[in-house]
């Protein structure tokens, strides 16, 4: 299996600053790291090809990724929802991955052991796997080759949701609450 990570990196954080003033993924956590750079660090931990995706006019974003080792693809479509971001690091992946392992920018709090559980339920034969802690499923979620037409063809605002929907999703029990754990608001750091 040669596995991919992708950080989805391009949303706007409006919740976070609705003036914009502030991006969310380069606010430090007490760590001191970047929100951005403590999500994609565990990523790269455990898959060393990691492919985060930004928004034209990121602030920086994806110089402090490509600092710690990311590639970095920018989505100029950004704006028209998640499943373009999703998509465009996908296709950027291509030909060499045939699996991907799908995390958030805003999410740094995710166990390495989680995503290593993921990956695991992919080499185990799952189409899809995605971490449920105490009852909850959460974030990142991975998928295998058998997806990708589906992948590709995303539209809109809500990511791979439908496809989780409508596909069997392998839940792998984590003893991990960063799977449910996001920065939507400066309280949330």
């Amino acid at each position: 299996m040669n596995a991919v990570g992708i950080l989805l990196a391009a949303g706007r954080g409006r919740r976070f600053d609705p003036l914009g003033a502030r991006n969310k993924l380069l606010q430090p956590l007490a760590t001191g790291k970047p929100v951005v750079v403590a999500s994609a660090s565990t990523l790269l931990s455990v898959v060393p090809r990691t492919i985060a995706v930004v928004p034209p006019r990121d602030g920086g974003v994806a110089d402090a990724l490509r600092a710690i080792g990311c590639e970095v693809t920018l989505c100029e479509a950004a704006d028209s929802g998640m499943a373009a971001s999703l998509v465009q690091a996908i296709s950027h992946s291509l030909p060499q991955a045939d699996a991907w392992l799908v995390a958030l920018g805003d999410m740094p709090y995710v166990a390495p052991a989680t995503l290593r559980a993921l990956l695991d339920a992919l080499a185990g034969g799952a189409g899809i796997a995605a971490p449920v802690f105490e009852g909850r499923r959460g974030n990142p979620v991975a998928f295998a080759a058998i997806h990708l037409p589906a992948l590709l063809a995303l539209r809109g605002e809500h990511g791979a949701r439908a496809l989780l929907q409508s596909a069997p999703v392998v839940e792998v029990e984590v003893d991990d609450p960063g799977i449910l754990r996001d920065i939507d608001t400066p309280g949330d750091l």
